[in-house]
């Protein structure tokens, strides 16, 4: 296990020399945009309420130049380096272009809505960041590929209009009806730094993560399950929060403290209503889970006292919202069982990834225990790595 997951951070050089290959020219510019880790806050993002991730060393490097309009434009994955996919930026819509280059299309029709003009871009993507992991490999790709057209063509946009404009391509353009905390972790990440964000105000705090300082690491485990949130799930678990919203008369259910709670249950009372208030139990109890670890982390105490709200996170999604499987709740359970401090699903969810705070010396025995459950299981092997925050976007060449 190392600090990195596997095939090490992505480069410019690697990137460069691809593009070079291709075009027979070198690249106007290269830039970078990482995946995240959320530490706490989660499906509160789109419920207007408070989330807290961090970037990651794992990224996703595009470089990129402009191209003849005659030619269009094109994209090609480091990952798939056979394969370049072809569109036009002055014209590409929702429904044109599907797989991963929906990403990268995604965010050139978002910036033309938007009223910049592009123009057509030769651009190849180089990204280290584990598909279908939680780690928000999409996030990678769409904020690289904003900030490296902006770049190209002068387009003065700050670190969050380029995350909303990314955004935008997700839900609209890739159809993933995700909030914003993917795109500003990748904008706004600062190294040894949390990002806090009030996803209503867009009011972003970078907040101290000293983990090594007090002895601690955190543990990334990609569980490995089947991973997939474009299929139903993720979006039906923002309609029973926007339908629970309507309900209880409220813009969103970030408006419901916990003080209230227990009145908003109970005006949930019809017969089907269970599914509703347990939606609304998760929201606004991992929405006071977020601002407690800020509290903690913020006053400088030691950040083992942020252990039982990450497993109270944890039991939260399973139970209320619903969203871990199998492959997850072990990997928790058994890291928990192993001596961590504290373990959560972290993302999405329906797979994925976990976080344990761990000991920095029990990282290696408690990703090995693991692993030992899953063999016990026959199921595929975990994939663990530690992390810390790192830095957000920014341009390399």
């Amino acid at each position: 296990m190392s600090t990195d997951a596997q095939g090490g951070a992505g480069s410019a050089q690697g990137a460069t020399q691809l593009f070079e290959s291709l075009h027979g020219r070198a690249p106007q510019g290269v830039w970078a945009s990482p995946g995240r880790v959320n530490l706490i806050g989660e499906h509160t993002d789109y419920n207007e309420g408070f989330v807290l991730p961090l970037a990651i060393r794992q990224r996703c490097v595009v470089a990129a130049s402009a191209a003849d309009a005659s030619a269009g434009s094109s994209v090609t994955s480091a990952q798939r380096p056979g394969e370049t996919i072809r569109f036009t930026a002055a014209t590409v819509s929702p429904g044109d272009v599907d797989g991963w280059a929906a990403y990268v299309a995604g965010v050139l029709w978002a910036l033309r809505e938007a009223g910049h003009v592009v123009g057509e871009l030769d651009l190849v993507v180089d990204s280290t960041v584990p598909l279908g992991a939680s780690l928000s490999s999409s996030a990678a790709i769409e904020c690289a590929v904003a900030a490296a057209a902006a770049g190209l063509v002068g387009i003065d946009l700050d670190a969050t209009q380029i995350a909303l404009l990314a955004q935008r391509a997700e839900n609209d353009f890739v159809g993933m009806p995700c909030g914003v905390m993917d795109q500003m972790a990748s904008m706004h990440g600062k190294p040894g730094q949390l990002v806090f964000i009030d996803t209503r105000s867009l009011a972003v705090e970078n907040v101290p993560f000293d983990l090594s300082g007090h002895g601690l690491a955190l543990l990334v485990i990609d569980t490995r399950a089947p991973h997939a949130l474009v299929d139903g799930e993720y979006a039906a678990r923002r309609r029973d929060c926007e339908q629970a919203a309507q309900r209880l008369g409220v813009p969103a259910l970030r408006d419901i403290t916990g003080a209230g709670l227990d009145d908003a249950l109970a005006r949930l009372d019809g017969p089907d209503d269970e599914t509703m208030r347990k939606r609304v139990r998760h929201v606004v109890t991992e929405d006071d889970r977020v601002l407690e670890v800020v509290q903690v982390l913020r006053s400088g105490t030691d950040p083992r006292a942020i252990g039982p709200m990450l497993n109270a996170s944890h039991a939260s999604m399973r139970d209320d919202f619903e969203i871990t499987v199998p492959h997850v709740d072990v990997a928790v359970d058994t890291a928990l069982s192993a001596g961590a401090v504290g373990a959560r699903m972290t993302g999405g969810g329906f797979g994925g990834s976990i976080i344990a705070l761990v000991e920095q010396d029990a990282a290696e025995s408690i990703a090995q225990a693991v692993a030992g459950a899953y063999a016990e299981r026959g199921w595929e092997a975990p994939a663990p790595f530690v992390t810390r925050a790192e830095q957000g976007a920014t341009r390399l060449a």
